[in-house]
């Protein structure tokens, strides 16, 4: 037997299977076309979910009137949990029966779409604007920031307000598409994507034609760019603008508007008229050469890295370290690069893609499809674990997005994840069925850190009997551990999951990542919060 997506004989298919009564041909066939096509497995998901949940709110059905007695409906769910048993009569003939059963229709119909908005506005799903961010740091070099002020990160969006630069440079970009790096000590206010105002401190702006209009000002005067390349310097008594490119206007105070071509600039104190002088681009030298700096800075951090890795490998608690850049025997796998883990000597991967990682010079590998991941078995027993990745999710497009997952539900074993509400979490199974606790965190991931690298991990405490989830390098929840050792891990994998469970591929059991990893730890022991910090501090792009 085989199905096409969509027709007739996929729908009849996939009620089948919400209602119990799929064949074994009609299991295989469509087994095997979700394997294969994308748009069919969405379809199913969405028909088991709407399916689902009409099941389990049996109350959005309601008898009333003469002939609805028999028009009980079996509803199964996904894990062929009876919720009504009933048959479905014949089709009624009289003008009342019809009367009821079209209502009946009306109500389901009713039911069906308040379970699709249900559905796509589901709570715990973030959704809407969550930022009302202007701009972006996009690079810096040794970078200083003023304690008790913003501590931005690379990749950080930028809200209305203030940074305050205490050395070194750091380049904003505006969402309007003008691009300035300023020089510390600097104090610069983001007002909007097309203005900011330096209120001290060197900046080199460079606005490209579809952000023409730009306005930046000081203390002393405003500056209107009109698509050109220009630097300013801002003191305390007066401010030099240098135009290098194009043109700006420029208004001092209450004096007439002025335009400064390329090679003029003005320097304006207090209320003294602008006096004229020649654009100086050795004032700004530091700041033309930010490209260059942000790539050797870029290139020293990725040495420092190396090293520390090297050191990392030699630790006799590491079990697994991939790092994405050693490949093993083949392409398709990589190597264990711990010099202790011998009992895991390479990962295997399957499909993904490879992509750049924290640094130009490092690879990453990428996950997209349901049929990504990256596949390894450990061995053995552990009192306790440490898993730490580098990962940047890119969407969280599924309820369970894996990091990194055992195989099944084995005793022992764990499940560490990414909710689709933001909230970081650990599943750790004992031995009977029902004996499992799942370990969340508060909502931590926020719809403006997808596209960034971020530093996740998880330790599981079996000696204290405690769990801590990390984010960047510091703990965001800590728990009590119910479920003691030995804990296993076996068959796993890194970005998706091997369910081992039955031919119905339940929404829920469809966990696999979007996004990339460029590094993974797995240790036989409990880290400290000391370690995870140098964990994230050593390898921070």
């Amino acid at each position: 037997m085989n199905l096409a997506f969509p027709s007739p004989e996929f729908d009849d298919a996939v009620a089948a299977v919400c209602h119990g009564s799929a064949t074994e041909a009609e299991m295989r066939a469509l087994n095997e076309l979700l394997r294969n096509d994308l748009g069919a497995r969405d379809g199913y998901l969405l028909r088991v979910e709407l399916h689902s949940r009409l099941a389990s709110n049996p109350d959005l059905f309601t008898r009333d009137g003469a002939g609805t007695e028999d028009c009980r409906l079996e509803f199964v769910n996904p894990g062929n949990e009876r919720r009504r048993r009933g048959r479905v009569p014949a089709l009624p003939r009289t003008r009342r029966q019809r009367a009821v059963m079209l209502a009946l229709a009306a109500g389901l119909a009713i039911a069906a779409g308040a379970v699709w908005k249900l559905w796509f506005s589901a709570p715990g799903i973030p959704s809407g604007t969550t930022s009302s961010a202007v701009a972006v740091l996009t690079r810096s070099v040794d970078a200083r920031w003023s304690e008790g002020t913003a501590q931005p990160a690379v990749g950080n969006a930028l809200e209305p307000g203030w940074l305050r630069l205490e050395s070194g440079l750091a380049q904003v970009v505006f969402y309007s598409g003008a691009r300035v790096v300023i020089e510390g000590p600097a104090v610069l206010r983001l007002v909007s994507a097309t203005e900011a105002v330096l209120d001290l401190g060197r900046l080199l702006a460079e606005v490209p034609e579809p952000a023409r209009g730009f306005r930046l000002g000081t203390k002393h005067l405003s500056v209107v760019d009109l698509g050109t390349s220009f630097g300013i310097d801002a003191a305390q008594r007066q401010t030099e603008v240098h135009v290098f490119q194009g043109e700006v206007k420029m208004v001092a105070g209450s004096r007439p508007e002025q335009t400064l071509q390329e090679s003029q600039g003005a320097v304006v104190e207090a209320d003294a008229p602008p006096r004229l002088i020649t654009a100086n681009a050795a004032v700004f030298y530091s700041m033309f050469s930010f490209q260059q700096r942000s790539t050797a800075s870029e290139a020293f951090r990725y040495e420092q890295w190396q090293f520390r890795k090297a050191r990392l490998n030699q630790d006799p608690s590491l079990l697994v370290h991939l790092a994405f850049e050693d490949s093993g025997r083949t392409e398709w796998t990589l190597a264990n690069t711990a010099v202790h883990g011998q009992s895991v000597r390479e990962a295997v991967i399957v499909g993904c893609a490879r992509t750049e990682g924290r640094w130009p010079e490092k690879p990453a590998l990428e996950f997209q499809s349901v049929n990504d991941r990256v596949r390894l078995v450990v061995p053995g027993e552990f009192e306790s674990l440490t898993l730490s990745a580098w990962v940047c999710v890119l969407g969280l497009d599924r309820q369970f997005n894996s990091l990194f997952m055992c195989d099944g539900f084995a005793p022992g074993t764990i499940h560490w994840l990414i909710r689709n509400d933001g909230v970081l979490g650990v599943t750790v199974f004992g031995d009977g069925d029902r004996d499992f606790q799942i370990i969340a965190s508060p909502r931590v991931l926020m719809l403006d850190q997808l596209g960034m690298w971020l530093h996740l991990a998880v330790v599981l405490d079996g000696a204290s009997g405690r769990v801590v989830h990390y984010l960047n390098g510091e703990p965001v929840s800590e728990h009590a551990l119910r479920i003691g050792p030995p804990f296993r891990i076996g068959a796993a994998e890194l970005g998706n999951w091997n369910a081992q469970r039955g031919p119905l591929p339940a929404p829920a059991l469809i966990r696999n990542l979007s996004g990339a990893f460029d590094e993974f730890d797995l240790f036989g022991r409990a880290l400290s919060a000391t370690e995870i910090h140098e964990r994230y501090a050593h390898g921070k792009p």
